[in-house]
């Protein structure tokens, strides 16, 4: 039996196999985001972030509880302890003492503990704090959310002004396809010379090349967004949403606008509740902690291992109280902890108002390019549509012999700016929009 046969053979159901599993997913641009949502590790480690904040405020409540512990010792002395006892209490001389010693070989005990705290003052504000520092979490995962949303969107559009250059590409190239085909029966017919076909080819290779850059480039895009999305490689990705201008123009000149919009904003200003709570805590760690405690048990002395024997004694002892805590003394450490807590509000409070002269940078800025971006966006349409017509009349004029093929090359690199031009006008104006969204909390 061939080798070869047998090695294409396996190829062939290898591919087949890995095909079988490999996916094709279309998607518009929001179900992109809701896939990256749903997938994403990054959010994914968000929202545990939340079940690890509600098992931390699970900690906080138990100290609120009783605390039971229960113990069990055995003891086995091989040398029992020595006492010495003054002589004289046996008549012997003052000033010396007898060696003793007291006890049992074996001696058991079993009881438990009870403790609860009546008030400690950093528990009590832990307590308080449980809700805040839950919605701190959850305040965390959005806005790790909206940053997700903000890079597929812009991904995603950014692929779609791809799919549409390229439309612009093959249309060039098949403009000078048709250049191609008339300049080389011109040539047949001994009106141009065999220098203009070359040129011409060389111009279509040129076209073709930069097509092919832009497929690759497109390639490499569409695996970022499935990285982004956190999408299996092998699978395949179609994106189906357009962009249109009057999509870009709806809802982009609002004037109104609120901070509290903003998830960053929301964040801070949970934050600025924690650090409040933080200060509080500290403060109470300053005033006595009160507990109550009780403790129960039971013990026995034998000279013989027979504790689980009935018949002998076993003695019990129970005691209940009170126990007060009073700092006096730490060297200053909690004044230290409470004005860093202090000096972490006003920390918070300054990168709020940070935050606040950001977002009206950010969207006055998103305004102006979005502005700058539709009012090129409308010249750069009618460049293309004036350099389509320069195009058409210069290469009829160069087939009635009354021009050069250098006009048609001049004329089919202005069609280029332009269509580039546009291009970039036209992701201009999706990404201002999507900074304007995420600036004013619309997003």
């Amino acid at each position: 039996m061939k080798l070869k046969p047998v090695i294409k053979l396996v190829f062939l159901l290898s591919l087949a196999y890995t095909q079988s599993f490999a996916q094709t997913n279309s998607f518009t641009a929001r179900e992109a985001v809701d896939y990256a949502l749903k997938y994403s590790a990054q959010v994914k480690n968000a929202l545990l972030d939340i079940q690890i904040q509600r098992q931390t405020n699970k900690e906080i409540t138990a100290m609120a509880y009783p605390q039971v512990n229960g113990n069990i010792s055995v003891n086995d002395y091989l040398s029992l302890p020595t006492s010495l006892i003054p002589a004289e209490f046996t008549g012997g001389a003052p000033g010396t003492f007898i060696p003793l010693r007291f006890g049992t070989k074996y001696s058991a005990s079993y009881g438990a503990d009870l403790q609860q705290i009546l008030f400690d003052g950093q528990v009590f504000v832990g307590l308080l704090a449980r809700k805040t520092a839950i919605d701190f979490s959850a305040k965390t995962a959005e806005v790790t959310q909206e940053l997700i949303k903000v890079n597929v969107y812009k991904i995603y559009y950014q692929l779609v002004v791809g799919y549409k250059q390229i439309e612009s590409i093959d249309a060039n190239i098949s403009r000078f396809e048709k250049l191609l085909h008339d300049t080389r029966e011109i040539y047949k017919n001994g009106f141009a010379e065999k220098l203009d076909v070359d040129k011409v080819e060389v111009q279509l290779n040129n076209l073709n090349t930069e097509k092919l850059k832009a497929q690759n480039q497109l390639e490499a895009g569409l695996e970022a967004l499935k990285f982004l999305m956190s999408m299996p490689q092998k699978d395949k990705l179609v994106l189906t949403d357009t962009l249109s201008e009057e999509e870009l123009r709806s809802n982009i000149l609002e004037e109104s606008y609120n901070y509290n919009d903003r998830k960053e904003f929301q964040l801070l200003t949970l934050g600025s509740k924690l650090n409040e709570f933080n200060i509080r805590r500290y403060k109470l760690s300053k005033i006595p902690a009160i507990s109550g405690f009780f403790n129960y048990s039971k013990n026995a002395q034998r000279q013989k291992f027979n504790f689980f024997k009935g018949g002998e004694d076993w003695f019990t002892t129970s005691i209940i109280g009170l126990r007060v805590n009073v700092p006096i003394f730490d060297g200053g450490a909690k004044n230290a902890r409470i004005e860093k807590a202090r000096l972490e509000l006003f920390k918070t409070r300054n990168n709020i108002e940070q935050l606040k002269s950001s977002i009206d940078t950010d969207i006055e800025q998103a305004r102006i390019r979005m502005k700058s971006a539709l009012a090129t966006i409308e010249s750069q349409k009618r460049n293309i549509q004036l350099a389509e017509q320069v195009y058409r009349t210069t290469k009829l004029k160069y087939e009635q012999g009354l021009g050069s093929n250098q006009e048609i090359y001049n004329a089919q690199t202005e069609l280029k700016v332009a269509q580039n031009n546009y291009y970039s006008s036209l992701y201009d104006a999706i990404t201002a929009k999507i900074d304007y969204l995420k600036a004013a909390g619309k997003l």
